[in-house]
């Protein structure tokens, strides 16, 4: 969903300011502007002296711009956070009963629900990302089958072999897992 909504806002943003730009460089090299574009000519400025002080002694106006920059900076802040943060868990906190803790790296625990999850049968490929918190884990299972797997049994022995245990092993109460099924794209059998 976020990747969507940070697309479509990039993708309008730009679209903005190549047409906004576009008509400026337009209108600047000679083409003449519709009626209702702001600009006349190539010596126009933006904004003209009057219509920068037009609004300046309503007592509404400063403080509406203040509200909107400081409203656009906020959300400006937030996508920048939003896309900074990170997506993987980096490291699993494991209980190890003595009151201290070990790290786990996660990408250590990746890699071996994901080798546990391809040797199960009827699966071609196997691909596991871990999210959530270091000490509430929570994993993305992308599952390649094969042709003739019977994905409500590799979906079984996933969740009661591969993801419980590395449950066990990290010594967590549970490993929520959302998983995605897909087949491997093969050609169609012959009936003689």
């Amino acid at each position: 969903m976020q990747r969507m909504v940070n697309r479509v806002l990039l993708g309008l943003a730009g679209l903005v300011l190549i047409v906004v730009g576009g008509s400026v460089l337009g209108v600047g090299l000679g083409a003449s502007p519709p009626t209702w574009w702001i600009h006349d000519d190539s010596n126009d400025v933006l904004l003209s002296n009057a219509e920068r002080t037009h609004w300046r002694d309503a007592g509404w106006w400063w403080p509406t711009v203040l509200a909107v920059l400081a409203l656009l900076v906020l959300l400006s802040l937030w996508w920048l956070a939003a896309a900074l943060r990170r997506r993987r868990l980096t490291e699993v906190l494991v209980d190890t009963g003595d009151g201290e803790g070990a790290l786990l790296r996660g990408r250590a625990m990746e890699s071996a629900v994901a080798g546990e999850a391809s040797r199960l049968e009827g699966v071609e490929r196997a691909h596991v990302t871990l999210t959530g918190r270091r000490t509430a884990p929570e994993a993305r299972v992308e599952l390649l089958l094969q042709p003739h797997a019977a994905p409500e049994e590799a979906l079984l022995r996933l969740t009661t072999e591969a993801l419980a245990n590395a449950r066990d092993s990290a010594g967590l109460t549970s490993l929520p897992a959302e998983v995605s099924l897909r087949g491997v794209k093969h050609s169609a059998e012959r009936v003689s």
